[in-house]
């Protein structure tokens, strides 16, 4: 008897312990299934993760200034975003002026970029920090839009700008691309050990002690109407100002095809129009600026943009305002700049742009084609006026198709 009720002892611990084994399965699959399910508590868990792998990666294959090393270099952590909404900096149609401010008050909460934030505030010591990477030339880029709207065009901005400038150094002033969407983007020129960086600007800190500083604060407090021109629009105009006060060097647009070394110029810009009898300019552009910090010149282009606003005139606040401000000056002593004809930089008028994409359909337009392209020879940049050309297919053998071919690393995989 007292075998039989060992045995069955035995049997029931047996059976209990797999009872508890199954029952431990089941709960530990509960939980290993509900992690997957649930979303991602914090917006920077793939970065953090993409960082951490390729920083091993970099360890085990060092490359200097990579894209596997920037993270690492700057300290920073890269912001992924994931969605994106509306543009917030473009006014509704068909208000009114004081419509118009009332929505611009409502909307003042949603415009991180006139405030400082944590990363913002970082904005001078990265810069800074990135400057010091021997940089033959400072380039800037402006980006007030969403990432998504980051396409092949302002690629290839930046690659042919490499190109010429193989040492320079490039920081897009962005939220949006100061992120991991946006490190993607830059990623193939990163790879190829280009120095080119995004930053999130903090505009407060660039404007401070200068004459925009009452505008900015002006415009912050709602009392300033921004006119029915995107937002975006005027705060690159001032932006590109500040930036140059600040650090010097060349702003550039990212329209642009840039075709030869900036390593010479100093303190230039570029006239769009010139008047055939006299060789004079009738109208400047602000598209391309190249000065050193501080230039008494930059100190009057933000008085005047701080002055003078109009955010429902097009072209007020940027060419226009260029060319009132350098008239005025005139000769007056004490502003060392050159102003180059338009082949520098404006060699093609907007209103012909467009046949720069076109393929040649015979002999003579073919050899419009190689004369054209003889001419840019002499040419800094070519702007390609982006509102009037945004569209455009580049055509096999047309002027645009041969210029990326001579003057581009990766863009031919990209366009």
């Amino acid at each position: 008897m007292s075998k039989k009720f060992d045995y069955w002892l035995i049997n029931h611990r047996i059976s209990k312990s797999r009872i508890l084994t199954i029952l431990f399965g089941i709960v530990f699959v509960l939980i290993y299934v509900d992690s997957f399910s649930k979303p991602f508590t914090s917006h920077v868990d793939f970065a953090d993760e993409f960082q951490t792998r390729q920083i091993t990666e970099n360890n085990a294959q060092p490359k200097p200034f990579s894209a596997t090393e920037l993270p690492v270099v700057m300290g920073e952590r890269i912001h992924e975003v994931e969605t994106e909404a509306a543009d917030p900096l473009i006014p509704p149609s068909n208000v009114t002026r004081l419509e118009r401010l009332e929505w611009f008050r409502r909307k003042l909460p949603e415009l991180e970029i006139l405030n400082s934030n944590d990363l913002s505030q970082k904005f001078h010591a990265r810069v800074t920090e990135f400057l010091k990477n021997a940089c033959t030339v400072q380039f800037y880029m402006i980006w007030l839009s969403p990432v998504s709207g980051f396409g092949r065009r302002e690629f290839l901005a930046m690659d042919s700008l490499f190109k010429a400038n193989p040492h320079a150094c490039l920081i897009i002033v962005s939220k949006s691309m100061d992120s991991s969407r946006g490190y993607r983007i830059l990623k193939p020129l990163l790879d190829l050990g280009f120095k080119v960086l995004a930053v999130t600007p903090d505009l407060p800190i660039l404007v401070k002690n200068t004459p925009a500083e009452a505008w900015l604060n002006e415009l912050k407090s709602g009392r300033k109407d921004p006119g029915y021109i995107p937002l975006s629009v005027n705060l690159s105009n001032m932006i590109r100002v500040a930036l140059l006060i600040k650090y010097g060097g060349v702003y550039l647009d990212t329209d642009f095809i840039v075709l030869k070394d900036f390593k010479g110029l100093r303190n230039v810009l570029g006239a769009q129009v010139v008047d055939e009898v006299t060789g004079k300019w009738t109208q400047l552009n602000g598209a391309m600026l190249i000065f050193d910090a501080n230039h008494p010149l930059l100190i009057d282009f933000q008085q005047e943009f701080a002055t003078t606003f109009n955010g429902n005139n097009w072209g007020h606040n940027g060419p226009k305002l260029i060319s009132r401000v350098i008239q005025r000056i005139g000769t007056r002593p004490g502003y060392d700049f050159e102003v180059l004809p338009p082949k520098a930089f404006y060699p093609v008028d907007w209103i012909k742009i467009r046949k720069l994409f076109k393929k040649p359909a015979n002999g003579a337009e073919l050899r419009w084609v190689e004369n054209m392209l003889l001419e840019l020879n002499d040419s800094y940049a070519l702007h390609l006026w982006n509102k009037r050309s945004r569209e455009l297919v580049i055509e096999d053998d047309s002027v645009m198709d041969r210029l990326i071919s001579k003057h581009c690393v990766v863009c031919q995989q990209q366009t």
